[in-house]
């Protein structure tokens, strides 16, 4: 048996929204619901799991970022408290977490956006039966700014609200601008060191797998300069998924998804991204959230984008003192947008 599957409920265990029909609506209003399990979606199992206090709030599907970073790991992860407010649904994407555990693929089989896009909207509509929900509240932060964008542009009608955070745009300007950003700052700042290892990355677009990486850390060195760090035990791990299997599980899904995405020569996922022409135009409320100080997707870029979608209605907020990571400023403005928006509704 999985070390994991005594947690799993068997409705959701058996439960595929492609090949039968959902289970019974599990959530009635002014009950609890707390659900964890495996549920098929594109072929093979993938881990939710499902918590709320009350089950008539609305229902919130959280798009991790990474790709293979699921936050579900985190015995307090940012959403925690939002379980008052909303029935939060964890999701960890093919070849993430205990998906990856449980459905590990080979080295070389592909990882797809339409792959992952056609995932999410197969779990959403399983969701909506589940739950007895007409509609979800959608939220996606970096790469999830990515697939919940095609989410919702595709099925719109699956989605009350789309919320990307920390927006990622597309890969070789988005990277430009951020190298440009940390060279300047690293020079004003007399940081020789970091200035050296930036440069001799070369402009992008990059065919070494490292460089994202080299410039990632110059990146989080620079946020944590003009940003609040995020509180503790947002990082603290449930001792089940801190197992030195399901450790070694989560690592090698990272590994393979950041291959995936970033590609062995520059050719991965994110060289295909292109969100102002791929996912622009939306029947559904986006209400965007970016960090002032984002130096992965600069705000200038993800403002630019804003601009250009097409929706019924549209609100940025730039939220100061908040990075690309998730930290108080940059989820306290998400949970206010959301209440000021949906006034706690989401038909």
């Amino acid at each position: 048996m999985h070390p994991f599957d005594k947690h799993i409920l068997a409705a959701l265990a058996l439960a595929s929204p492609l090949a039968q029909a959902a289970p019974p609506a599990a959530c009635k209003p002014g009950q609890p619901i707390h659900e964890s399990g495996y549920v098929k979606l594109g072929g093979i199992e993938q881990w939710i799991s499902i918590d709320g206090a009350d089950c008539a709030k609305p229902a919130l599907l959280l798009v991790h970022g990474g790709p293979g970073n699921p936050i579900s790991v985190y015995e307090h992860d940012p959403y925690a408290s939002w379980t008052r407010d909303y029935v939060i649904v964890h999701w960890d994407q093919r070849a993430a977490g205990l998906t990856w555990s449980r459905n590990a693929p080979a080295e070389d089989t592909p990882l797809t956006l339409a792959q992952m896009r056609d995932d999410g909207i197969a779990l959403s509509r399983h969701l909506l039966e589940r739950l007895g929900k007409r509609k979800l509240v959608l939220l996606g932060s970096s790469w999830g700014s990515i697939l919940g964008g095609h989410m919702a542009a595709r099925s719109p009608e699956l989605y009350c609200a789309w919320m990307p955070v920390a927006q990622v745009v597309n890969s070789t300007e988005t990277m430009r601008a951020s190298r440009e950003i940390i060279l300047a700052r690293a020079r004003a700042a007399g940081d020789e060191a970091t200035v050296e290892k930036v440069e001799a990355l070369g402009t992008p677009p990059w065919t070494n797998p490292r460089n994202f990486g080299i410039l990632r850390r110059a990146i989080r060195k620079y946020e944590a300069m003009v940003s609040d760090p995020a509180p503790a035990a947002w990082l603290e791990w449930k001792a089940a998924r801190s197992t030195p299997q399901a450790r070694a599980d989560y690592t090698a899904g990272e590994d393979y998804s950041y291959i995936q995405f970033i590609g062995m020569k520059g050719e991965g996922m994110a060289s295909r991204v292109d969100m102002e022409r791929q996912a622009a135009s939306f029947r559904l409320p986006v209400y965007m959230v970016h960090g002032e100080q984002d130096l992965l997707a600069p705000k200038e870029i993800a403002q630019r984008y804003f601009d250009r979608i097409s929706a019924p209605r549209k609100q940025l907020a730039i939220v100061p003192r908040a990075g690309h990571d998730p930290n108080l400023p940059l989820i306290d403005a998400q949970a206010r947008m959301l209440a000021s928006q949906l006034g706690g509704r989401c038909e």
